[in-house]
């Protein structure tokens, strides 16, 4: 017996409400995922964008992210993301007067109460300081530098006072590593060196590098006493302590009187010239790393950190701004790729970039081995001084070194001479004259456009 029609009318009904619930769930569901995926298309490109090389403009290779060391790889590529930031000039009322081990950190943290204190004893402040003002023509006690005056300069690698070189000095003497060149740099108008490590008692070690620095403060004063003027603070180890070993190696730097350029409480800072008088004459020094473990290491408004050249504008720009104010201008970068012996396409763009404004003399480090020169248009470029105070690797190219006495004019004219030495642990000990000859020939061969080096270590400019 059928159901009367008025009941199946009813059920025919709940059915087709049924059915159009189902098909308003599943057109509710279908553009809740369209939805869902283009937001996350939306986040995903605009990650990808962030991702891009800083300056893939000049950069003419494939080149692929950057690893822990290995140790410190650089591949030529990017951190994962930028900031730009505009450089001032630093204060110059700073004294002028020459008298192996854990993992790296990408992400800072402040990990201890002592760090904080220390951060807060350095009051970081997001306001540039004023800074770099030039000395006007009309004073009365400026110096004027006579037209013959010669400037004497050294350059030298790498220096670290951890590990090994730790342990040599501990038992030899924080004056040990100078034994062979106090004589040099105590006499000269202005020695400058790479400083490869924070020189701290605070701060908490990188946790994703292989290679991770800390060393004594006792360093720093037997620098200033061998005659080391400044150092450059641009590099991949500069904050293997954090930001507060970065901080607590910018205050004993400023208690052993040593200047510093490259790394600071904030990018003014980081970025802005550090200027020196010598015999009337005013130079400027610039440094800045293409080698940078993690973007979190770059120096913002308001936060401490390294002056970058992944994206070249800011450095170009302090540069600029150290042209207009200085006599002399040096440039110091970190670059390349450790123990490559050819300067690779980011190293000779940027060189060339830096001379075009306004750099005199370029001095590069990072790789390890010494590199050959270059003269772009009429300034002289050393692309690598190799390690200076340093422990040993096992590859031989690693153990030849040399200082780099250069002598300029106060405008700018320059002219560059190789002293050799070998890189023991510490320690650079001179070679002998037939080894030094044997150095001479290798850089030479390495060299760009026609460079010779004489006999005595005179390099010489290509012949027009």
């Amino acid at each position: 017996m059928y159901p009367p029609r008025s009941d199946k009318g009813k059920a025919t009904r709940r059915v087709k409400k049924r059915r159009l619930r189902k098909s308003w769930v599943l057109l509710n569901l279908f553009l809740v995922t369209m939805i869902v995926m283009l937001l996350s298309y939306y986040w995903l490109t605009q990650d990808t964008q962030s991702a891009q090389p800083l300056d893939s403009s000049t950069n003419t290779s494939t080149e692929l992210p950057p690893t822990a060391d290995s140790p410190n790889l650089d591949t030529g590529s990017s951190p994962k993301e930028t900031e730009k930031v505009q450089p001032i000039t630093k204060d110059e009322t700073k004294e002028t007067t020459k008298d192996e081990t854990t993992k790296e950190t990408e992400t800072v943290k402040l990990e201890s109460p002592k760090d904080s204190e220390i951060i807060k004893e350095h009051k970081l402040s997001e306001e540039p300081k004023e800074t770099g003002k030039p000395v006007e023509s009309n004073d009365p006690n400026k110096i004027v530098a006579n037209a013959d005056t010669i400037l004497n300069f050294h350059f030298a690698g790498d220096m670290i006072f951890s590990g090994k070189v730790e342990g040599k000095l501990k038992q030899e003497g924080y004056d040990y590593p100078f034994k062979y060149v106090a004589d040099l740099f105590q006499k000269d108008d202005l020695t400058i060196a790479n400083l490869e490590t924070p020189v701290t008692t605070a701060g908490v070690g990188a946790t994703n590098k292989q290679y991770v620095f800390k060393s004594s403060p006792k360093a720093l004063d037997a620098l200033k006493k061998a005659g080391m003027d400044a150092v450059g603070l641009a590099n991949n180890h500069i904050l293997d302590q954090g930001i507060p070993g970065l901080l607590d190696t910018l205050k004993h730097l400023e208690e052993s009187k040593l200047q510093y350029a490259g790394a600071g409480k904030n990018a003014d800072e980081a970025y802005a010239p550090e200027y020196f008088t010598r015999q009337g004459v005013k130079i400027a020094l610039v440094a800045v790393s293409r080698v940078v473990p993690d973007t979190d290491w770059f120096a913002l408004k308001g936060r401490p950190g390294v002056a970058s050249a992944y994206d070249p504008t800011a450095a170009l720009q302090s540069i600029a701004t150290a042209r207009n104010n200085a006599d002399i201008v040096i440039v110091m970068a970190h670059w390349g790729a450790e123990r490559a012996l050819i300067p690779n396409v980011n190293q000779t763009q940027l060189a060339h970039k830096f001379v075009d404004a306004g750099a005199d003399l370029v001095i590069g480090s990072h790789p390890h081995v010494l590199q050959g020169l270059e003269q772009y248009k009429g300034k002289w470029i050393a692309y690598s001084t190799g390690n200076f105070i340093f422990t040993k690797s096992a590859t031989p190219s690693t153990w030849k070194t040399a200082v780099f006495a250069t002598t300029c004019t106060p405008k700018g004219d320059c002219k560059i001479k190789l002293i050799p030495f070998h890189a023991e642990i510490g320690q650079p000990v001179p070679m002998s004259d037939e080894e030094g000859q044997q150095l001479f020939k290798e850089i030479q061969a390495l060299s760009i456009g026609g460079v010779t080096i004489n006999k005595d270590g005179t390099v010489v400019k290509p012949k027009s």
